[in-house]
C-alpha cells in the first residue's frame, strides 16, 4: 500500500505557484492585509478575524463565493484536491506514518496511524474523521492536519476513510465510523494505543459521525470511546437553526452548500430524524463520553454545534464548549495560513492533550 504524502510533489506548477502566493499574502503586514480585505465585518457583536476575513475576500476575487463548485460529486472532490495542495504546511517529518486496513461488511477500508516521535507505548488515540459534507475528503488531503494534531498534541491519530456519497449514502459512513473504532479496540495492542483512552473525533461531518458514534455506542454492549472531539459539527439535519439563517451566505460555507451535502448523504428515503444522522435529537446519556466542542462564530453550523453541548451538558454528561466567535467554518484547514488559524489549531491540539493526560 502506497505511502501517504501532503506535500505539493504530483501539484502542477500553476498550484505551486498559487500556493506559494497565498502564503506570501498571509504574510504580509497587517495594515496591507486589512486593506485588502476591506473594512471589518461585525454581526451579533462578533467581529470576524481578520485572516479569516482576507481569505473570504481572496476567494470572492477569484469568483469563489460557495464551497460547492460544480454539478457533481466528482467535480468538487477534484477542485477540493486541487486546493488542498495550496492550503498545505510543512509536513512534520517526526510523525511516523502507517497505513492500515479495516474490515467491514462489504469489504475493506483504509486508515493512517500518525504516531509522533517520542510517543509512549500505548499511548491514547484520537480516531479522526475527516470533514467534507460525508461526500468530500479523505485521509490524504487531511493528512497535513491529522499529522498537526498528532504532532502538537503527542497522541497517535488513526485518520480514516470512510466510504463517501452519493455512491455510498447513509448510514454507509456512519457504519464504517463504527467498524473502525470497534476496530481499534481489538487491535489496541498492535496499534500502541491504551485501548481505555480511545476518543473520537472530527470536524463538521466528521464531527456528526463521532457525535452519532459516542451516542449510538451507549445503547449496546461493547467498547465506548473515552472523549468525543467535535469541530464545528452537523448535529441537526432535519431544521435550520438560526444562524444558519443568519450566515447563510458570504462566509465560505453557505447555506445551499449544506443542503447539497444533506441531500447527497441523506436522500428523500431517509429518516432525518435518525440519531445516527442528528445526534441532537438522540436521547443523551449521563454516562456517554466526555466531550470538546468546538464552534465558530460566522459558521452557519455553529448553533446547531452549541444546541448539541447544551443538549449533553442537560443530560450530566461532562461538556467543554469552546467558542471561536471570530472564525468560521473549517478553520483548522487553514492553520498553515494565518496566525489565527494557527492559533485555533494549536488551541485545539492543547485541548486533546490535556483531556487524553488523565484517565476518565
Amino acid at each position: 500500500m502506497p505511502r501517504l504524502s501532503s506535500r505539493t510533489v504530483g501539484a502542477s506548477p500553476a498550484t505551486r505557484l498559487r500556493k506559494g502566493a497565498l502564503h506570501l499574502v498571509f504574510r504580509l503586514p497587517e495594515g496591507v492585509k486589512r486593506r485588502i480585505a476591506g473594512p471589518a465585518v461585525r454581526i451579533d457583536g462578533r467581529e470576524l478575524a481578520l485572516d479569516a476575513q482576507l481569505l473570504i475576500a481572496l476567494r470572492k476575487r477569484q469568483g469563489a463565493v460557495r464551497l460547492v463548485v460544480g454539478d457533481s460529486p466528482d467535480e468538487i472532490r477534484e477542485a477540493v484536491r486541487t486546493r488542498q495542495h495550496i492550503l498545505d504546511g510543512p509536513r512534520y517529518g517526526t510523525v511516523i506514518d502507517r497505513d492500515i486496513q479495516i474490515d467491514i461488511p462489504d469489504g475493506k477500508i483504509l486508515a493512517t496511524l500518525h504516531t509522533p516521535a517520542g510517543c509512549p507505548d500505548p499511548s491514547p488515540l484520537l480516531m479522526f474523521f475527516h470533514g467534507g459534507g460525508w461526500v468530500i475528503g479523505s485521509r490524504a488531503e487531511y493528512a497535513p492536519l491529522t499529522r498537526f494534531l498528532a504532532h502538537h498534541a503527542g497522541v497517535r491519530v488513526l485518520s480514516v476513510d470512510y466510504r463517501l456519497a452519493p455512491e455510498h449514502p447513509f448510514p454507509a459512513p456512519f457504519n464504517d465510523a463504527l467498524a473502525a473504532f470497534d476496530h481499534a479496540h481489538a487491535h489496541a495492542a498492535e496499534l500502541g494505543v491504551d485501548p481505555q483512552r480511545i476518543a473520537v473525533g472530527g470536524d463538521s461531518s466528521g464531527g456528526n459521525l463521532a457525535a452519532a458514534l459516542s451516542r449510538a455506542v451507549m445503547e449496546r454492549q461493547g467498547p465506548r470511546p473515552s472523549h468525543q472531539f467535535l469541530f464545528y459539527p452537523a448535529t441537526d439535519l432535519t431544521r435550520r437553526h438560526p444562524s444558519r439563517e443568519r450566515l447563510a451566505n458570504g462566509f465560505m460555507l453557505t447555506d445551499d452548500d449544506i443542503e447539497w451535502f444533506e441531500n447527497h448523504y441523506a436522500p428523500a428515503s431517509a429518516d432525518r430524524s435518525d440519531p445516527r444522522l442528528s445526534p441532537l435529537l438522540g436521547e443523551a446519556s449521563p454516562g456517554i463520553a466526555p466531550a470538546y466542542v468546538a464552534v465558530a462564530g460566522f459558521d452557519p453550523l455553529r448553533d446547531e454545534g452549541e444546541a448539541y453541548a447544551t443538549a449533553l451538558e442537560k443530560a450530566g454528561a461532562t461538556v467543554t464548549l469552546d467558542r471561536m466567535d471570530d472564525l468560521i467554518h473549517g478553520y483548522l484547514n487553514f492553520y498553515a495560513l494565518g496566525p489565527r488559524f494557527r492559533a485555533a489549531a494549536l488551541r485545539t491540539a492543547e485541548a486533546i492533550r490535556t483531556n487524553l493526560s488523565e484517565r476518565n
